[in-house]
């Protein structure tokens, strides 16, 4: 099976990312790719509220998801759209986080809202309050594939691993996590958390990435990669805007989770704190 990651430096325009997305489509799909991921806020990146919520409309509406329907029928491929900022109603104040996975008719098969939202402040001085703007989501979800189940999450997700204890438990072969990380914590944690997220669901991880200096200030780490279900890196995109492709053999996954059958193994945990003797 070959995966189409795309890597972007997206920019507080949506129909200029919107191009940028139907053109990765297309370059992916001409180089065989079955199945195409994209990043984390693939159709807007901006940190700035008004701008944001200003430039933002409801699913069907959004022009990036619009061009990469269309792509993915034109190009008879799979897309997983990263995310979108998206409007649940027409007149919301607050914003979904929304990955989406598109079939190769331009269908959209499912849908996933980024349920952990990234509040913090850096010692970089960078401040983060996604919850300001977005509304976390309320589930998980696993997406079925001509290739087996498609494991669904966004970026900060990536550090709370009962998410993805819930994905593999039933049964996602391939788990997304499309991501805009900054540079100071993609530096620290991304490539560790991403392996470790691998071995730990016994399936691959496909994790499309924003990278370099974008339009509203901010610096994102890249690296877009692809993990095996032994935690080997397959894929490592650096920190260029670019596109790449990955083979993958999906036996690996059936072959790893009888190696180590630790999903079969999990057990409920109850805990008990001792306090010494009375």
């Amino acid at each position: 099976m070959r995966l189409g990651l795309l890597q972007m430096t997206s920019g507080i325009m949506p129909s200029a990312n919107a191009r940028a997305v139907a053109d990765g489509i297309a370059t992916l799909a001409a180089e065989g790719a079955a199945i195409v991921f994209t990043p984390e806020m693939s159709g807007l990146l901006d940190r700035d509220r008004a701008r944001v919520v200003a430039n933002t409309t409801t699913e069907d509406r959004d022009v990036t998801i619009a061009a990469a329907r269309e792509a993915a029928a034109k190009h008879g491929v799979w897309v997983h759209l990263g995310s979108c900022a998206i409007r649940p109603t027409p007149d919301a104040d607050r914003l979904l986080n929304r990955g989406l996975l598109i079939d190769a008719t331009g269908a959209i098969r499912a849908r996933y809202d980024k349920m952990h939202l990234f509040d913090v402040d850096l010692p970089t001085g960078e401040r983060y309050r996604e919850s300001a703007t977005y509304l976390p989501g309320e589930a998980a979800v696993a997406a079925e594939t001509p290739w087996g189940l498609l494991g669904l999450s966004i970026c900060y997700d990536l550090r709370f691993a009962r998410l993805y204890e819930a994905l593999s438990g039933a049964g996602a072969s391939i788990i997304a996590i499309p991501a805009a990380f900054t540079r100071p914590t993609g530096e620290a944690h991304w490539h560790t958390l991403l392996r470790a997220r691998a071995i730990e669901a016994g399936a691959f991880v496909v994790a499309a990435a924003q990278t370099g200096e974008h339009e509203d200030g901010r610096a994102t780490f890249g690296h877009s990669l692809v993990v095996d279900p032994w935690g080997r890196q397959l894929l490592d995109m650096g920190t260029a805007a670019d596109h790449a492709v990955c083979d993958i053999d999906l036996a690996a996954v059936a072959d790893t989770r009888a190696r180590i059958p630790a999903i079969a193994h999990r057990r409920e945990v109850t805990l008990r704190i001792e306090r010494g003797a009375a």
